[in-house]
């Protein structure tokens, strides 16, 4: 049952979507393919109205740099959307794959498939790309969609909204938007259990924390990206360099970007002043523990502190630090990550294996830019979110991760004795 306190507005809105999903269920394949086409087309040829919605939201934001980035929506971000779009419509739709099939030897023949979630709440902030990738990734696996996005975005959540719910043939509340205005519209949202089947955050670790704490909804939780690289002492240094720059400059203000740099003591005292001034040239902070701030005394970096350790900056700063192994490398990850993405740049097969299987993260890279922690760059389409938790998903997830199941029995009679 519903949270007694919700307003008539989202309750309207909520019960909407209860309504439509049993619709969006019974779409087919071809259906849904075929609203998803006609979406991508609509959003690139509605891109003056988003763009226009966007700079007044980006003008009234007050933010900057990095935050700023992630609401901005470009001609080449709104091309981005719709392609994902076209993506997730290519690839196959999980509703009604059967996950097993047998008969039991009384000939009740069992078959267990996947089947929608329902109601889909998401909780989110500033990325606008998040309305359309979630959106798109319920319709297609057959379920309802209630938002509710940052304030910050409001202007440009409420014209992709509008641009994917003009599609004919979208069910009349598929796809609902709650007010962004106040915070009582996020506590109606995941206390409205019975009507909204599953609720997801995603944002920072206020939001999360908020949400799993206070939700009477089952929660698929997503986490912040406290993100390491560990340059082990027989990596290749020319790749260690473009993999670090590349995880920590190319979009500091995302999740899988890289936050914390570990080198191995063997290549310390050359290999950090390298790499360090490659990241100041870039603009980055860096932040180093006792052995760092030794081996790089004349360059502009500060002491770092335990709770730097822990922090996920979103914004060109990095702490780094000395390590004396691969175990010690994989013991600070353990402690101080967020399970989210971690990486090993070496050329010891050894020790790559044994950091890929004993960091435990969510995704974990050997040789490769954290920064493809990502839907997209996985062959998804787009993501719902990444998870850090072990129930029912873990990192990027999507079409799959958006269905539940059932079993179907099909029998001559038999009962039981």
């Amino acid at each position: 049952m519903a949270s007694a306190s919700i307003s008539p507005s989202t309750q309207e809105k909520i019960l909407r979507s209860r309504c439509a999903s049993a619709e969006v269920a019974l779409l087919s394949s071809a259906d849904k393919n075929s609203l998803l086409l006609a979406m991508a087309d609509s959003l690139e040829a509605s891109e003056k109205a988003i763009l226009d919605a966007n700079a007044v939201d980006i003008e009234h934001s007050g933010m900057q740099d990095a935050m700023r980035d992630r609401l901005l929506l470009t001609s080449a971000r709104i091309k981005e959307m719709a392609s994902g779009v076209r993506e997730v419509a290519a690839l196959p739709d999980p509703v009604g794959e059967t996950l097993a099939e047998w008969t039991k030897s009384n000939g009740l023949h069992i078959r267990k498939l996947r089947v929608p979630l329902g109601v889909i709440g998401i909780v989110y902030e500033s990325r606008p790309n998040v309305t359309v990738d979630t959106a798109v990734l319920a319709l297609k696996t057959g379920n309802a969609i209630v938002l509710r996005g940052g304030k910050e975005a409001a202007r440009t959540n409420q014209v992709l909204v509008e641009i994917m719910t003009k599609v004919a043939g979208v069910p009349e509340g598929a796809i609902e938007l709650l007010d962004s205005g106040t915070r009582q519209s996020v506590q109606e949202l995941i206390t409205a259990r019975g009507l909204i089947d599953v609720v997801i955050p995603r944002g920072g670790p206020g939001l999360i924390k908020y949400v799993t704490e206070k939700s009477t909804v089952p929660v698929i939780e997503t986490g912040a990206g406290n993100c390491h690289i560990f340059i082990d002492a027989s990596a290749d240094l020319d790749m260690a360099d473009e993999i670090v720059i590349n995880a920590k400059t190319q979009r500091p203000s995302v999740c899988n970007a890289a936050e914390k740099l570990l080198v191995h003591e063997r290549i310390a005292a050359s290999y950090v002043p390298r790499i360090l001034r490659k990241l100041i040239d870039a603009g980055v902070e860096v932040r180093g523990d006792a052995r760092i701030c030794v081996v790089a005394t004349d360059l502009p970096i500060s002491s770092a502190n335990d709770q730097d350790w822990y922090e996920e900056y979103l914004r060109l700063c990095i702490g780094a630090a000395v390590v004396s192994d691969v175990e010690q490398a994989i013991a600070h990850i353990n402690k101080y990550s967020t399970k989210h993405s971690d990486a090993i740049v070496t050329n010891d097969e050894a020790n790559a294996r044994k950091f890929l299987r004993q960091v435990d993260s969510a995704a974990v890279y050997w040789n490769a830019s954290t920064r493809f922690t990502d839907g997209a760059e996985f062959g998804f389409g787009a993501e719902m979110g990444i998870s850090t938790q072990k129930l029912h998903c873990r990192g990027p997830f999507a079409l799959a991760e958006l269905t539940s199941s059932k079993y179907e029995i099909v029998g001559t009679g038999q009962i039981r004795s």
